[in-house]
């Protein structure tokens, strides 16, 4: 992939994100950590404190209720975080071109707070989890592109 001077490449999950940006040129990716976000997210049997509930079943008894997946419910809101300060940093053109690496799962949070201006800007989207990868094999990533 080429990759523009001072574009930026978004990598997240749930839990993790980094704003990378370009500053090398279109054949010699450099990227560089800008900003970055990590949120402790426990496991969700240590968030939740009470079993699930139940609930009558059609007068023959009752039936388990699911309980909540804390765990799941902060990566979401993670994401959609993530998304709100995307839509506020194209506002004030803090980027040009930008590049999305996401799991499926966060990509698709994020791809709900896209607005007109993202769009406009958004070079790729890529559906894989790089968030754990040092910088190098990430810039090898998008170079194989």
């Amino acid at each position: 992939m080429k990759l523009e001077h001072n574009a930026w490449v978004i990598v997240a999950d749930g839990e993790k994100y980094l704003v990378l940006q370009n500053h090398g040129d279109e054949k010699f990716i450099d990227l560089r950590v800008i900003a970055k976000e990590v949120i402790d997210n426990p496991a969700a049997r240590d968030l939740s404190s009470d079993r699930p509930g139940r609930m009558p079943d059609d007068g023959h008894g009752y039936s388990a209720l699911q309980e909540t997946d804390w765990h799941v419910v902060e990566k979401q809101r993670f994401s959609k975080e993530l998304g709100a300060k995307l839509v506020g940093w194209a506002a004030h053109d803090r980027f040009q071109k930008l590049v999305v690496i996401a799991d499926p799962k966060t990509l698709g949070d994020l791809r709900g707070a896209y607005c007109d201006t993202i769009q406009k800007k958004l070079v790729a989207e890529i559906d894989k989890d790089c968030t754990n990868m040092p910088i190098d094999q990430i810039e090898a990533t998008l170079g194989q592109l």
